[in-house]
């Protein structure tokens, strides 16, 4: 059986549902999970996606910001969220496969948006790449592995770990998402954890992998200064299985596009 997970900042589920839609239609994946869906629970788009042929969703949300759901063809058995730093601010939600998924029935799914930590890299001045850090920190101390069997560790983690996950390991030093900092916390963490980092296990480096570009570029194409900071993680039972990781990077050039593209990990069960 091939699975497919499609994980995608959407940077406003229903400022963007047609290009969801859209994806949905082209890439056809059997789950999607979306981060910073800025979607109170009560607006949330189902009938879009059940119209879609998405039946099984659930999801944590909030006005204006944060945000997270799984979207998927398989019935879903739980609905778990986590909080982070005290706060129940819609950065995580889990759920498992249900029977009707086969071979994938019981795998774990967990949808991240990590805080992105503001513009200044330092803890005592930015009190946003503080709370980044802390909840890095809680994440490392809850490593995901509490729950015995598969699981896949999807998100917006907002780090780009290696160094030829960004345009510029240099210039990018001291920049919020590449900062000695962060990509020690993220790459510990996964270490710790057993994690496996499903697009570099495929795709070492110094090959580049991009999934997001900045508004800010003038012409993003062009100038092609992205960074990796969307993941798709699986747990070491699953490391045998994994087939495919695709950047589906023609998303950034569709109308009113988010600044990160969709994921996809495939796996053979």
């Amino acid at each position: 059986m091939r699975l497919t997970v499609t994980t995608w900042n959407i940077n406003s589920v229903r400022l963007r549902i047609e290009s969801v839609l859209r994806f949905l239609r082209e890439a056809q994946p059997d789950v999607l999970c979306l981060q910073e869906t800025k979607c109170p629970d009560e607006l949330f788009p189902l009938k879009a996606f059940k119209g879609s042929g998405y039946e099984h969703i659930v999801f944590a949300g909030q006005k204006g910001y944060n945000g997270v759901a799984i979207i998927s063809r398989f019935p879903l058995l739980t609905r778990d969220v986590m909080s982070f730093c005290e706060r129940a601010d819609a950065r995580h939600i889990s759920a498992v496969l249900g029977p009707e998924a086969g071979p994938a029935a019981g795998i774990v799914l967990h949808d991240f948006y990590v805080p992105a930590g503001g513009d200044v890299p330092h803890r005592d001045l930015n009190p946003k790449f503080a709370h980044k850090l802390d909840f890095l920190s809680e994440l490392r101390a809850w490593g995901g592995r509490r729950v015995a069997g598969p699981a896949i560790l999807v998100g917006d983690l907002n780090v780009a770990p290696l160094e030829h996950d960004v345009w510029s390991h240099k210039q990018l030093l001291d920049v919020v998402s590449h900062t000695p900092a962060e990509t020690e916390a993220l790459e510990t963490l996964r270490g710790e954890a057993g994690w496996i980092d499903a697009a570099r296990l495929l795709t070492p480096e110094p090959e580049k992998i991009y999934t997001w570009w900045s508004y800010r570029s003038p012409n993003w194409e062009l100038a092609n200064k992205g960074r990796r900071l969307d993941h798709a993680w699986v747990s070491p039972d699953l490391a045998g299985t994994v087939r495919r990781v695709e950047v589906f990077r023609a998303a950034r050039g569709w109308d009113k596009p988010s600044d990160h593209v969709p994921v996809t990990l495939a796996l053979e069960l």
